[in-house]
């Protein structure tokens, strides 16, 4: 898992300084953040549901019944209605993902932390699920209100990001901070989105000279 996400889920107390989330400081982990990982880190023993209903383990005010409710609600909303049963050896790639995502929504979470959650899907699957993600967290009834991803792909960056840190060096130190100011939604087919694409690709050759 990248550093700075160890310390942002509160898994690493920083050298120095400190993360406030909404005010107060992180000092461990917390149910308002929650994290998608690159390789979906599911429990291969356990069902999509039971995998789901993990993320409200925590929640001693509800009952059996109501987690797997609210699990069976969220495996829905990413289109894995009818693979409630299902083990992950029996799921897809992109399905295992979309799991993992339900999983930490159902959280219901204030932040999202997203570690390469696309590296190891096909480039349909993982266009397909951006979209879908932006959508799902973005709507009426989500409790997240930010995201942070860690991604090396470009096309990804500017697709979903509104602010772009570009990381070099090591140890790593921030060698330009970026603002994405396009519309939604993003096409890659309109020269403003490669305008992005070719600086943050200059400043990324820069990052990895540094």
């Amino acid at each position: 898992m990248f550093t700075a996400f160890r310390i942002i889920a509160g898994l690493r107390k920083p050298d120095s300084g400190k993360v406030l989330l909404m005010g107060e400081e992180v000092r461990g982990p917390t149910p308002k953040l929650a994290m998608i990982f690159q390789d979906f880190a599911l429990f291969p023993w356990l069902t999509a549901l039971e995998n789901v209903e993990l993320a409200l383990m925590h929640r001693k005010d509800l009952s059996r019944e109501v987690r797997r409710e609210i699990a069976r609600k969220y495996l829905a909303l990413v289109g894995l209605e009818g693979f409630e049963d299902y083990y992950p050896r029996e799921l897809s790639g992109g399905m295992k993902q979309r799991v993992a995502i339900a999983r930490a929504l159902a959280a219901q979470p204030v932040v999202l932390l997203m570690d390469e959650p696309f590296a190891n899907l096909d480039a349909i699957t993982a266009e397909g699920l951006r979209a879908e993600i932006y959508n799902m967290v973005f709507n009426e009834e989500s409790t997240v209100k930010a995201i942070v991803m860690v991604s090396h792909n470009l096309e990804e960056v500017v697709e979903l990001s509104d602010r772009v840190i570009v990381l070099g060096g090591r140890p790593a130190s921030i060698i330009a901070e970026v603002d994405v100011k396009l519309p939604r939604p993003r096409s890659t087919r309109d020269v403003e989105f490669q305008d992005y694409l070719d600086r943050l690709y200059s400043l990324l050759s820069i990052s990895l000279r540094a």
